[in-house]
């Protein structure tokens, strides 16, 4: 059967090397050579070229590359399809999500999800957006929440909601008993960001050029974590999703006018992919949420 050789060649693409494939699939060196021989043999091709120190595919490699990797996740799919339980007694979703929705929105939307379906098996991860779209292009996870600048064509979005983020500091803070401030205050403040690989970060950048803001940043982390607990205690504020500072002690949210900071949440699948039950009864939970305003404006 072919499927064994096409995960070797997938392997040694990945890798581009022999013996870093070899060790990632638990095989010897010399059997992995073999398969990929006999697979360019039946194929009349060679795949790699071995003349450098790094393996690296031909140009019949990237064509073959394409439609084997196309053809390993046609029939996952196929084998979960098979699996699949439509009445939701058992089942699994992967479901990835980017740092600052994890910190507030995955939690209403997973208790909402398992109180209907207790028996289905989940998966969670957080990470930046562009690690999102690629997994869900290679059918690594079945569902994405993240913002709606999605980049990669292989991946379909749905607005989720509309958040507002605001300047959120510590109830110790001067500013915390304020409900609004003027936009040109935050030249004024001292305050603590995410550092440039979230999104939360460029959007915020973006935020402050467009307004000609030049607020002081004085400490970066790359944690939200310890964003919101340096907030917390110091004198140091941040721009996050006003929905953050509500549900925690010891922060305070403040309004930004005139131009609020909004974004718009999104829910991402790869698209024309197989969707098992159970990721369709998490999207349909998650638009309901949506639509209720939950962490956000109604979507509109």
């Amino acid at each position: 059967m072919l499927l064994r050789p096409i995960h070797y060649f997938l392997a040694v693409a990945e890798h581009r090397s022999f013996t870093r494939a070899a060790a990632a699939l638990h095989v010897s060196q010399p059997a992995l050579s073999q398969q990929i021989r006999q697979l360019e043999e039946m194929l009349e091709a060679q795949l790699f070229d071995r003349t450098g120190r790094a393996t690296r595919l031909t140009d019949a490699g990237h064509v073959y590359f394409k439609h084997a990797r196309k053809a390993l996740q046609d029939l996952e799919e196929g084998r979960r399809a098979i699996h699949d339980v439509g009445d939701l007694s058992r089942g699994s979703l992967r479901l990835a999500v980017t740092p600052t929705f994890a910190s507030y929105l995955v939690g209403p939307l997973v208790e909402r999800f398992h109180a209907r379906h207790p028996n289905v098996s989940l998966i969670l991860r957080e990470m930046p957006q562009e690690r999102i779209e690629a997994l869900l292009a290679d059918d690594e996870y079945d569902v994405g929440i993240g913002f709606e600048e999605v980049r990669s064509p292989e991946i379909a979005s749905q607005r989720l909601l509309v958040e507002t983020l605001a300047l959120v500091v510590g109830s110790r803070h001067p500013l915390a008993g304020r409900r609004r401030m003027a936009l040109k205050a935050l030249d004024a403040e001292s305050l603590v960001l995410l550092t440039a690989e979230f999104a939360t970060r460029e959007q915020i950048d973006r935020y402050c050029r467009r307004h000609g803001l030049r607020p002081r940043v004085l400490m970066e982390a790359n944690s939200l974590g310890a964003v919101i607990e340096i907030v917390r205690r110091t004198s140091l504020s941040t721009l996050l999703p006003a929905t953050i500072a509500s549900g925690r002690d010891g922060l305070a949210s403040i309004a930004l006018t005139p131009s609020l900071l909004e974004r718009t949440a999104v829910l991402m699948q790869r698209r024309g992919a197989y969707q098992t039950a159970a990721a369709r009864e998490f999207v349909r939970l998650a638009l309901e949420h949506g639509d209720e305003g939950g962490g956000g404006r109604k979507r509109g």
